[in-house]
């Protein structure tokens, strides 16, 4: 007897969260997913999630990597992992937040909000400046 192989897994009826999205080629390792997930980078129906939650048919996820945030709905599900237009199958995002991050991309690309990419950390003098940024602009006071 040889056990047929199918298009989704079908017998995987449950499969952890953090696995589903190691599978939809979210993350390169399942540790990296389970990271992202402790950290709050994962909301499912706009709740954190623990990495042993169950992935199912029809949840929303909010997925925060890197400048994006994607939110896609599950649409199947496989413990494994295959090639990118395979992965792909297995979520659908949704047509909001492929605007929200065409506008994003597009923004930054223009150099339009508050991104601010610098390519050392701040030494002490611009950490006084920046504490002073703040201060002012939360407080509304310079001290």
């Amino acid at each position: 007897m040889s056990k047929q192989k199918h298009d989704h897994d079908d017998d995987d009826d449950k499969i952890r969260i953090d696995k589903w999205l190691w599978a939809a080629r979210f993350y390169k390792t399942r540790s990296l997913a389970k990271q992202a997930i402790d950290g709050g980078k994962i909301h499912c129906d706009g709740q954190r999630v623990k990495p042993s939650k169950e992935a199912a048919i029809g949840l929303e996820l909010t997925i925060r990597q890197d400048w994006d945030e994607k939110t896609v709905v599950i649409t199947a599900l496989s413990a494994q992992r295959r090639g990118a237009p395979e992965a792909m199958l297995l979520y659908t995002e949704t047509e909001a937040s492929k605007a929200l991050r065409e506008k994003r991309a597009a923004e930054r690309k223009a150099g339009l909000g508050n991104f601010i990419v610098s390519d050392h950390r701040p030494n002490k003098k611009e950490r006084r400046h920046i504490h002073r940024f703040q201060r002012i602009n939360l407080l509304g006071t310079e001290d």
